[in-house]
C-alpha cells in the first residue's frame, strides 16, 4: 500500500465518478467500495481505486466541499493520440481552464475540470520524461502565493524518502508574478511525486478540505508523528483530518483501519465507524479494541 493517496471527496457520485476515470485512464480498475453508516452525512460509500497502477480514494459524503483547481492532477502521456482521447472524455460537460494545443512547455496540453468539477492538466511528454503518470499539482495563490518554495521544504522535511526540484522561476519580467517565486517545481514525498508553483493572478478560489491526502501509518507512534507536524489548524482536526499552515489538508489514518472497514461483520465495521467517527486524532488501540469486541 502507498503511504500517500489521493483522496476525493463528493457528494454522491464517487463511485460514477471512480467509474469515468478507470474508464478513460489506462491501467486503472476500481479494487472495492466500502459503505459507512450512520454519520453525519448518512451513509457514505469509500471507493478505493487505481489509476495507471496509482492508489486514489474517493469518498460520497454530502455537498460540504467544492473542488478547486488549487489541486489538480497532471496527466503525462507519450502520445497526442492519448492526450486528445483523454481530453475529449474528462472535459465533457465539464469547463476548460486552459484550452488544448501547444505551450511553450508541452506541445499538447490542456487543463480543464470534468464533470463533477475535479482538474485535470493532460498533456505529450516524452517517454523518457513520464515516470509517475499523475501527479497531483498544487498551486499556491492568494495570501499563500510565493510560498511553492516554502511549503515544498516544510513538506521534505516532515516525509522520508523526499527530494524537491526546482526546474523553473519567474523571471523579473513576469508580472504580476514576483521573479524568483517558482514557475514549476517538483517534490518527492516517500517516492510520490507532487508538482508545485505559485501564482500571483487574481484568482478566486483556495486550497480546501474535497481533495485531501491520505497518509498510512503502521504505528500510533507515526500517527502522533505526522499528526503533530502538518496539524496547524486544530479546529480542523477530525477523524484523523488535520489541515497545514498553507491549507492542504491531510488525513493521518492507521494503515489497518481499511482492513477495518472491510471487514465481512458489518457489526464490527459499525462498531469502529462509530468510534472513530469521536477521535480526532487516531487511537489505534482503541479502535483494534472496539474491532475486536472488547
Amino acid at each position: 500500500m502507498n503511504r500517500i493517496i489521493p483522496h476525493l471527496w463528493y457528494d454522491k457520485e464517487a463511485r460514477e465518478a471512480a467509474e469515468l476515470y478507470v474508464s478513460v485512464i489506462p491501467d486503472s480498475s476500481i479494487r472495492k467500495v466500502n459503505t459507512i453508516r450512520n454519520t453525519p452525512s448518512g451513509d457514505c460509500d469509500i471507493v478505493s481505486f487505481e489509476l495507471a497502477g496509482q492508489n486514489f480514494m474517493a469518498i460520497s459524503a454530502g455537498p460540504l466541499f467544492k473542488f478547486t483547481p488549487a489541486i489538480s492532477f497532471q496527466v503525462r502521456c507519450s502520445s497526442f493520440r492519448e492526450v486528445d482521447a483523454m481530453w475529449g472524455k474528462l472535459s465533457k460537460n465539464g469547463s476548460v481552464m486552459m484550452e488544448l494545443g501547444a505551450y511553450q512547455f508541452s506541445e499538447r496540453f490542456g487543463w480543464c475540470a470534468d464533470r463533477f468539477g475535479l482538474s485535470w492538466q493532460i498533456m505529450h511528454a516524452p517517454a523518457s520524461e513520464i515516470g509517475q503518470r499523475i501527479t497531483p499539482f498544487l498551486m499556491f495563490v492568494g495570501a499563500n502565493c510565493g510560498k511553492a518554495e516554502e511549503a515544498s521544504h516544510f513538506y521534505t522535511s516532515v516525509f522520508h524518502n523526499s527530494k524537491f526540484t526546482v526546474q523553473a522561476r519567474h523571471g523579473k519580467n513576469g508580472a504580476p508574478e514576483k521573479e524568483g517565486t517558482i514557475q514549476y517545481g517538483r517534490v518527492t514525498l516517500e517516492h510520490m511525486e507532487f508538482a508545485v508553483m505559485d501564482s500571483a493572478l487574481p484568482h478566486p478560489f483556495a486550497l480546501n478540505e474535497a481533495i485531501s491526502f491520505l497518509v498510512n501509518c503502521e504505528s500510533q507512534k507515526e500517527i502522533d508523528y505526522y499528526s503533530g507536524k502538518l496539524s496547524s489548524v486544530p479546529e480542523a482536526e477530525v477523524c484523523g483530518w488535520v489541515k497545514d499552515r498553507y491549507g492542504v489538508s491531510w488525513q493521518i489514518s492507521p494503515a489497518v483501519l481499511d482492513t477495518m472497514l472491510s471487514d465481512k461483520d458489518p457489526q464490527r465495521v459499525d462498531r469502529v465507524t462509530e468510534a472513530f467517527l469521536q477521535m480526532k486524532r487516531f487511537d489505534l488501540k482503541k479502535l483494534q479494541d472496539v474491532f475486536d469486541g472488547k
